[in-house]
């Protein structure tokens, strides 16, 4: 899969309005390297396959010129009565920008539209910089788990990763979209 890094923009930041979310299309996620191994772009293929069979919507966060620049999920089978938001990444050169907020708030959308009231979502504790974002939009923790995941190391092998999240949690006023 080829490497295309959206260049930084120079300057102060852009508009908002020249960020638009929208679901991820397969023939975009070699377009996504910069969120993941290979072994992790497979998971979002296969993600966009839950996708079609209507129990998963996969988002993403545009620039100007329609390059995705964050992405995530929303998985509506993982907890009964909710919407999971998974997978959450944004570009390394261009974090800090809000474009996860922008993400997060259309997810929620997306869980609002189906009936839910109840976001979810689960984070590594040492990343603190997400939990503080998760927090300030209202996210509460509610437990800790252990889980894993399958990756690839440098020399190709896949091998599992191992670790402890914290489960947060949202209640969503139902109504229109937050924009």
């Amino acid at each position: 899969m080829s490497e295309m890094k959206p260049s930084r923009p120079a300057g102060p930041h852009p508009p908002a309005s020249t960020f638009t979310v929208d679901d991820l299309q397969a023939e975009e996620i070699d377009r996504l390297t910069w969120s993941g191994s290979a072994a992790h772009l497979r998971n979002v293929a296969g993600q966009l396959e839950r996708r079609d069979a209507g129990v998963v919507d996969y988002l993403v966060v545009r620039d100007g010129t329609g390059t995705p620049v964050a992405k995530g999920g929303v998985d509506f089978e993982e907890t009964s009565g909710a919407g999971t938001i998974f997978q959450l990444a944004t570009h390394p050169d261009l974090q800090g920008r809000g474009h996860a907020q922008r993400l997060i708030a259309a997810a929620e959308d997306r869980i609002r539209s189906r009936g839910l009231t109840t976001a979810r979502l689960a984070v590594e504790p040492d990343n603190t910089r997400a939990v503080r974002l998760y927090e300030h939009l209202g996210y509460r923790r509610v437990g800790e788990r252990d889980v894993s995941w399958e990756y690839e190391r440098d020399d190709g092998a896949l091998d599992r990763y191992h670790t402890t999240v914290v489960d947060m949690e949202k209640s969503l006023e139902p109504g229109p979209p937050s924009r």
